[in-house]
């Protein structure tokens, strides 16, 4: 999604994590995605973690070195106004706190009143970066998000995506998850699902079931990820 909106050339793979497959290994050492292999280096170089790559190609788009038009678009507002990067900030780490936890909670979560809690667990997450989009809203920043009638993609709706997603497919199949009744948050959604650069991203929902089915019925050794939920741990 980061590389869509701008002026980088890139190739996309998709590999099954759970595989581990060497390339991935030789990326991203404890075999979590994403990773991106840098070829204008030589030998190579790798990097991996989400926000750390968002932020490598952010600058990377939008150095002198690299520009390619006076129309690069950013997920950022700009340097000039430090305050609104940071707001957009919060947003993001909203999701990476909250948000993710919160997904594998509610799917993994086995019996009935642990799933009640889970879905209102992942509600509020969601809402509490809802509340951060407002906030910034208020205070009249507008352009970037698309919270904002008129906004641009940005960073924390790159982080989002994903989660609005898997609850729309994943928690919809396995935990009957429907959106809470709140118009604004289901036009943020829709226009989240509707962005071109989330579109061409997207794998099929098969794909999402059968990778999902496993954390569905929390089968032991699922994943790191999975191990640390059930262990009430941070996420690796």
């Amino acid at each position: 999604m980061t590389l869509l909106p701008g002026s980088l050339r890139s190739q996309y793979y998709e590999v099954d994590p759970y595989k581990k497959p060497a390339e991935l290994l030789e990326l991203s050492p404890k075999g979590l995605v994403p990773a991106l292999k840098l070829h204008n280096y030589s030998p190579p170089k790798a990097l991996n973690e989400s926000t750390v790559i968002i932020d490598f190609l952010e600058e990377l788009a939008l150095s002198d070195a690299r520009r390619s038009s006076p129309t690069t678009e950013s997920l950022f507002p700009p340097a000039s106004d430090p305050y609104a990067r940071a707001l957009v900030r919060l947003q993001a780490d909203a999701v990476n706190r909250n948000v993710v936890p919160a997904f594998y909670r509610y799917l993994q979560a086995q019996e009935e009143d642990k799933q009640v809690d889970g879905a209102k667990g992942f509600v509020d997450a969601i809402l509490g970066v809802v509340a951060l989009f407002k906030r910034a809203e208020d205070e009249g920043y507008t352009t970037y998000g698309l919270w904002n009638a008129a906004g641009s993609l940005s960073y924390a709706d790159v982080m989002i995506a994903p989660w609005i997603l898997r609850a729309t497919n994943v928690l919809k199949h396995y935990r009957g998850f429907i959106w809470p009744d709140n118009e604004a948050l289901q036009t943020y959604v829709q226009k989240v699902l509707a962005n071109p650069a989330v579109k061409r991203t997207c794998s099929t929902e098969e794909l999402y079931l059968d990778s999902y089915e496993r954390y569905a019925f929390n089968r032991p050794n699922t994943s790191q990820v999975a191990n640390a939920i059930n262990a009430g741990r941070t996420l690796p």
